[in-house]
């Protein structure tokens, strides 16, 4: 058999899979409920499909007040969302979970979800923390010149250490450096290794700063002051994680209560500022690699969030947009790594990704190789460019929690809160199957583009001044 005749008879197989799978699909007698179930959870890319049962009981009566069972269900399995937060994986659910980081981080800018509106009043900073340089990358600068040099110097491998072309924000060269060799990419891979101990260190000294200004022992600021924080990491073009954070000031009883008279918006000001400078962590020497120092780059940034009108300085609600906005994105969707866990050198030689990531993944993986730096995995974290931490992080008072914005959610829909103390739930659930068939998958892609579009109708419905959107 030709090849070409081999690519046709393939094709007219899946074809008629395809329909066969459309067929059963919209003959089965549960299909509308197998659909109903798919729209309601916004057309999810990858659904969990679970079976099982569960049993409300007034614990004084016995009598049952709400009872579920999929029994009845298509397939006797009910679907939920997967639940990921990454656009590229699936988009309804990373919507969702953008939706809830805004609420998150906006409760504790302004209040509302169990947060005291007066928290709006405290000292609040804005604060963008970056990794330091490890060499010279292509950049977009406004129209400008990438680096112009006058007397165009060479490094030692022979590369010109300036650029004088004008980068668009989508030249491909950007965050490229412009020498790999001379690059430090063990540094780059070791910052974003330690970059979870260095945020730890600046938290401490914020708080050790603020405690010598207001002449209290550390161990007393509490007793006058909470330092509390949201942070999120993001990939800069150059493949270096840099992190944006609220950090606010409560009084000794959390959001509620005003902190001390001393601790005001200037002096959390100096305190950050003096926290980027200090803070460093040092990797211990090996002939591999060398002594390490690692602290924050130069371009620290604090604003402080007050604005009134005409004003700059940013307001809550853009503030946690803002930060809600690059919670959902994963490495692979800003050129900066893979979303799935490299094995292999293979993989990284196989990787879709720039030269200078794999340059950094392949650091991971030899450095991951070394008995001194075994601990921080970083052949594990490979796909991250060695970065471990969360994407999102924040400190226990600052706001309410994903799993209580879930819940609220769950309420809404049930038309309700969810019984109370004077009855027992018993429920018993197992794992049935997860994905989609072909048809199957077509229908949800289809539910999910319905919802996104009804979704900027409706933006747009609300910026015209529409008072009811649908």
């Amino acid at each position: 058999m030709s090849h070409a005749l081999h690519e046709v008879t393939t094709s007219k197989w899946l074809l008629s899979d395809a329909n066969h799978d459309l067929t059963r699909l919209v003959n089965d007698p549960k299909f509308s409920r197998w659909l109903a179930q798919i729209k309601a959870i916004g057309g999810c890319a990858h659904p969990v499909y679970l079976s099982g049962s569960t049993l409300t009981l007034d614990v004084v009566t016995g009598e049952v007040v709400s009872s579920y069972s999929t029994a009845d269900e298509p397939g006797e399995r009910l679907a939920v969302r997967c639940g990921n937060r990454r656009a590229s994986v699936c988009p309804t659910c990373s919507y969702l979970h953008a939706g809830d980081t805004y609420h998150l981080v906006r409760a504790g800018l302004s209040g509302g979800k169990g947060v005291p509106g007066a928290v709006s009043g405290h000292p609040r900073l804005f604060v963008t923390l970056t990794a330091p340089s490890f060499g010279p990358v292509h950049r977009a600068v406004d129209g400008q010149y990438c680096r112009p040099r006058r007397d165009d110097p060479v490094c030692e491998h022979g590369r010109p250490l300036g650029c004088g072309r004008v980068h668009g924000e989508d030249d491909r060269l950007i965050g490229l450096p412009l020498c790999a060799d001379c690059y430090d990419y063990v540094g780059h891979v070791l910052w974003h290794a330690h970059a979870g101990r260095l945020w730890n260190l600046f938290t401490t000294a914020v708080r050790r700063y603020l405690a010598s200004a207001g002449g209290v022992p550390r161990s007393k600021l509490g007793e006058h002051l909470v330092v509390s924080f949201a942070k999120v990491a993001e990939y800069q073009k150059r493949a270096a994680i840099h992190f944006h954070a609220v950090v606010r000031l409560d009084g000794p009883d959390g959001p509620g209560s005003e902190p001390a008279p001393w601790a005001s918006e200037d002096l959390l000001i100096d305190a950050v500022t003096h926290a980027a400078v200090s803070t460093s962590v040092t990797v211990p020497d090996s002939g591999a690699y060398g002594t390490e120092r690692l602290g924050w780059g130069g371009q620290f940034d604090a604003h402080p969030i007050h604005p009134q009108p005409g004003s700059d300085v940013p307001s809550g609600s853009a503030v946690a947009g803002y930060v809600a906005k690059y919670v959902t994105k994963g490495a692979a969707e800003t050129g900066a790594g893979l979303d799935y866990r490299i094995t292999s050198p293979a993989d990284i030689h196989a990787a879709v990704v720039t030269t200078h990531i794999r340059a950094l993944m392949a650091t991971c993986w030899r450095l991951g190789g070394l008995p001194e730096l075994e601990h921080l995995r970083l052949r594990r974290w490979a796909h991250s460019l060695g970065y471990r931490g969360h994407i999102l992080t924040k400190s226990r008072r600052y706001s309410t929690t994903y799993g209580a914005l879930r819940a609220d959610r769950a309420d809404h829909r049930r038309g309700g809160p969810a019984p109370g103390e004077d009855t027992v739930t018993e429920s018993a659930w197992r794992f049935a199957g997860s994905g989609y068939t072909p048809a199957e998958a077509d229908f949800a892609i289809g539910i999910a583009e319905d919802a996104a579009d009804l979704r900027e109708i409706r933006r747009g419905m609300i910026a015209e001044g529409w008072k009811y959107a649908p």
